[in-house]
């Protein structure tokens, strides 16, 4: 059964004051594209959707300096939560005394690239939709653009009013840590995940959906499509973003500066927080695990043997466990070290908490929360209900009983259910489409 948390009015607020945006710029030279890390995908989804890799120029300048990467750990026998916590705040302060420094002033210009997933359909209606419904998908941290696969061919199943989706993936995460592991800073702003997703929307995403392939480089819009796309958002798409934790407060930063992009969205356990008490203690010990997270081994079947054995990928859909990498050994794509970076900085978490109750009332909320009775679930409780009426008009929430924070590995199957219903209540009709 599916439930929601009643209104609840915001008492929790946090000490930062939310920075200006930094616009971003062409980058200036010509850039060499690199080929993709990975072969070309030549699969599709349930033969009705047809599946490619895209890269584009991630956004310049950066919002954190260009700093050598932190020297991970050694690896030790010692694991007790109490060592894993005092490594990852060791890491954090390390982290703030970078900024407080004096290497915030130092500008990072070099190039990185983001790489993107499209599905598409085959083949479009006879009667075409001017305005159908694009589906942009933002992932949590530590996991790469292919881990909404198993939750997209429950969904294509039974929604037929998807034209096209587009699977976003973070500058050190999956394939685009791949492209840009020679030019990753030691440091990392989540602010940086939304300009690249807003130079995405904005310059790169093409104008219409087209059945036909796209090169591999997606070519950058005139600058009068951009410009008119901040104004007044899409010509021929109904953009619905769906993102989970750190990708849900990432695309969500991103609506707040730009909110006509956005009909709707939809986050799942959105990480947009206050980052008190216990969750500054849970924050500590992600980070330090990250830290010393076992990123290779011998051989497929002994990494997904290893994953089964794990109480935290033990809860997952079998058909999650994918996104290693294999190169002689298998190896997970996402460098421990860089997803600690993302772990480690959390003020734009604190800042888009700040902004969230000014986000354009036009945009439908959807949150998607857990339920599960477990520590982490229950200890976060009052945060959560605060969190999904942070904005409290036009919005909306459902609670997954049988889920924690990973919705999208443990439950694909209720959640494509979830997005199926509120993609048909909202734009069905509109569409010329019958309810299922």
């Amino acid at each position: 059964m599916i439930f929601s948390y009643p209104y609840t009015p915001t008492t929790l607020r946090t000490t930062v004051k939310p920075r200006p945006w930094v616009p971003f710029k062409p980058h200036e030279g010509h850039a060499k594209v690199p080929p993709l890390p990975s072969k070309p995908r030549s699969d599709d989804l349930l033969g009705i959707y047809n599946i490619s890799t895209h890269i584009i120029p991630a956004a310049t300048p950066r919002v954190t300096p260009d700093v050598p990467v932190p020297e991970p750990p050694p690896r030790s026998s010692k694991r007790t939560e109490r060592y894993i916590k005092k490594l990852g705040l060791e890491f954090m302060e390390s982290q703030v005394r970078q900024v407080e420094d004096g290497n915030s002033g130092v500008v990072d210009e070099r190039l990185l690239w983001n790489c993107v997933n499209r599905y598409v359909k085959k083949e479009k209606e006879d009667k075409v939709r001017t305005k159908g419904i694009t589906l942009f998908l933002v992932h949590a941290t530590g996991f790469p653009k292919e881990i909404w696969e198993t939750t997209l061919c429950y969904l294509l199943a039974t929604c037929d009013i998807v034209d096209e989706i587009w699977s976003w993936e973070s500058v050190q995460h999956g394939d685009s840590a791949l492209l840009n592991r020679q030019n990753l800073s030691g440091s990392f702003d989540w602010t940086d995940n939304a300009r690249d997703i807003a130079n995405f929307l904005v310059n790169y995403m093409p104008e219409e959906v087209e059945a036909s392939a796209l090169p591999i480089q997606l070519h950058r819009l005139p600058a009068s499509i951009g410009e008119s796309r901040q104004t007044y958002g899409f010509s021929f798409r109904t953009l619905v973003a769906a993102g989970h934790s750190y990708g849900g407060c990432s695309v969500t930063l991103t609506a707040l500066h730009f909110p006509a992009l956005f009909s709707s969205m939809i986050l799942l356990d959105a990480m947009i927080d206050t980052y008190r008490d216990f969750v500054w203690e849970r924050t500590q010990y992600l980070t330090g695990a990250s830290l010393i997270r076992r990123d290779q081994w011998p051989s497929r079947e002994e990494a997904l043997r290893s994953f089964k054995c794990s109480p935290m990928f033990s809860t997952w859909h079998p058909d999650v466990l994918r996104a290693l990498y294999e190169s002689g050994c298998v190896r997970l794509k996402t460098p421990p070290v860089h997803e600690a970076l993302v772990m480690a900085h959390t003020r734009a978490s604190r800042e888009t908490w700040e902004l969230m109750e000014t986000l354009d009332e036009k945009i439908e909320l959807l949150w998607i929360l857990p339920g599960e009775q477990s520590q982490d679930v229950l200890m976060l409780l009052e945060v959560r209900k605060q969190r999904a009426w942070r904005r409290p008009a036009n919005s909306a929430n459902v609670i997954f009983k049988s889920s924690g924070h990973l919705i999208p590995q443990e439950s694909p199957e209720e959640l494509a259910q979830v997005i199926t219903d509120f993609l048909h209540r909202k734009y069905a009709i509109s569409l010329g489409q019958s309810k299922l």
